[in-house]
């Protein structure tokens, strides 16, 4: 535990700062609307008046030095609960393929070629970006496609969803994958009509890709923990670092954390180098380790903590792998799968919830939040836990019945609105009308669920300021209004979704998320208030300061850094 000891005491100072100037949105409703705050340390000693912030500077016998925020705004740092920031930054590596970059196939190939071009022989060629509905073709490159880009090496194009997408013929070759070839539990290779290869792979048929130095899952999820050498490691978890503080997150909890994702956040924490908190929540083909070793609950220090079990019921919508039985509108013939059988799955949280822990399960269809909800009912019923915040991920679909549900059971469903604001109209082209109340965090905020808002990056940027503004007014990129109003939730509602909301499901409410006395100093400095501004202008509001532990992580600004270390 050397490196979680380094990190904890590196972060500690005794400076103490008076904060003037800003209007503050605490998200506390003793303390909204202060004009002044006091850091002491790496804490809030007080939120109110300038002269109450004096004061209490003087019972701590101190004087303060004083920033002058220069009439800005300030909330607390923002909290993304569910995000993957080695893959983001792995993937920051890679050839951008999305809708900005490539209207079409062609221009998916053209990019990708332009890549290899500049790589050494044999290098794997490795894409991102692309959503099948977004191209001009409506449907998935193939590997014939592909093959133009290289035929003797390998060329991955990864789904936006993170769940899969295409490879070469080289690929399949070098795996020998064939058209005989049985698809993996939890997996598929697809087919034409005639049984030929597409191309196409999806979730637990991602581990031929993962190679020496990678990590192979099985059903236990979407495999995207491909090998690099730790130092390549190091360097892309750094990157995805600058661009969370860059949004103005403090606290990010990766949602699907292998031995790969560990042993890179214990090496930055030994450096001194993790600036960010992370709460991180290993994937269940972990689970018998974390049960045997003792592991029953969160452990670790401010920055770098175990905070409980991912797992997964479906698919993605993005890559129609969530699971829908009677097939999808845009291809009945396809229905998505189930990672898990519910019996099987029903036992995995049972061991979990059982020994104390807190379980997060990615499920998005109605037929998968069911399965969650059995489970946890059942667990619940043989082992009562008060306040266990199991968590539903995504939870895109849920039926008002299921709603009700989870406010019964207390589970916190764990939403992306940027996942609509990107793509929502395809949700509606996948499975119908029923798409329109994707996320529908007014009817949560109705019925008594807590409301929490995330990136998943790389699925979405780092952006809390572009998930809020979706929140709010339900309109995608392109303009759609996907759903009624009911669905909408108003900006503070938001603001505290991706504040207190994030640090509530991550079981840290007491020292996060609000600008409070006593809490951790986490705040962020924005150049505009998100719940005055017009809704459809919140995700142009810059960030210009990011603090952790009251020390200055982040700045676009030439404002003083007082309390930087």
């Amino acid at each position: 535990m050397r490196a979680l000891r380094h990190q904890e005491t590196s972060v500690l100072d005794s400076t103490t700062t008076l904060f003037t100037k800003a209007a503050l949105r605490t998200v506390d409703a003793h303390t909204d609307g202060a004009e002044a705050f006091l850091v002491h340390g790496n804490r809030f000693a007080a939120v109110g008046t300038v002269e109450e912030c004096r004061a209490a500077a003087a019972q701590l016998g101190r004087r303060a030095e004083e920033v002058d925020l220069g009439g800005t705004v300030v909330v607390p740092g923002f909290v993304d609960p569910h995000a993957h920031p080695l893959m983001y930054g792995q993937m920051m590596s890679w050839v951008d393929c999305g809708p900005g970059k490539a209207a079409d196939i062609p221009g998916v190939v053209a990019l990708l070629r332009a890549a290899a071009d500049s790589l050494p022989p044999g290098r794997p060629v490795r894409g991102y970006g692309y959503e099948h509905r977004n191209l001009a073709e409506r449907r998935h490159p193939t590997k014939e496609e592909l093959d133009r880009v290289s035929t003797d090496r390998e060329v991955y194009l990864m789904n936006a969803s993170g769940h899969g997408g295409v490879v070469n013929s080289a690929t399949l070759a070098r795996h020998g994958v064939t058209r005989s070839t049985p698809d993996p539990e939890g997996g598929t290779f697809f087919r034409d009509a005639d049984g030929e290869l597409t191309g196409e792979v999806s979730d637990a048929a991602c581990n031929i890709l993962t190679g020496v130095g990678g990590v192979k899952i099985g059903r236990h999820g979407p495999n995207f923990h491909l090998g690099d050498e730790p130092e390549e490691h190091l360097r892309q978890l750094r990157a995805a670092q600058e661009r969370f503080l860059a949004g103005g997150v403090t606290t990010i909890g990766d949602c699907q954390v292998t031995r790969r994702e560990f042993d890179t956040y214990l090496r930055l924490a030994d450096s001194g180098e993790l600036r960010t908190r992370v709460g991180m929540y290993l994937l269940s083909h972990l689970l018998d380790h974390v049960i045997d070793t003792g592991m029953h609950g969160a452990f670790g220090n401010a920055r770098l903590s175990f905070s409980g079990i991912k797992f997964y019921a479906d698919g993605t919508l993005g890559g129609w792998t969530a699971y829908f039985p009677d097939g999808y509108v845009g291809d009945p013939c396809r229905t998505g799968q189930l990672y898990h059988e519910p019996e099987a799955y029903r036992e995995l949280i049972a061991r979990a919830h059982a020994v104390g822990l807190q379980t997060a399960t990615h499920a998005q269809s109605p037929d998968a939040i069911e399965m969650v909800l059995d489970a946890v009912e059942s667990a619940q019923k043989h082992n009562p836990r008060p306040d266990a915040r199991h968590r539903i991920e995504h939870c895109g679909l849920p039926t008002p019945e299921q709603i009700t549900r989870m406010h019964q059971l207390g589970i916190h469903p764990v939403n992306q609105t940027q996942h609509y604001y990107n793509w929502g109209e395809g949700v509606t082209e996948a499975i119908g009308t029923p798409g329109e109340r994707f996320n529908p965090l007014g009817e949560f905020l109705e019925a008594g669920v807590p409301v929490t808002l995330s990136s998943d990056a790389p699925v979405a940027e780092p952006k809390p300021l572009e998930a809020i503004q979706a929140a709010v007014t339900r309109v995608t990129r392109r303009g759609h209004r996907l759903g009624d109003g009911a669905l909408r939730i108003p900006a503070a509602d938001a603001l505290a979704a991706h504040t207190l909301g994030g640090a509530r499901t991550l079981g840290r409410e007491h020292e996060l998320g609000s600008i409070t006395p006593g809490k951790l100093a986490d705040f962020t400095v924005l150049d505009a208030d998100p719940l005055a501004v017009d809704p459809g202008s919140i995700a142009a509001i810059d960030v210009l300061q990011t603090w952790i532990d009251g020390a200055l992580q982040h700045s676009t600004t030439a404002t003083s850094t007082k309390g930087q270390p």
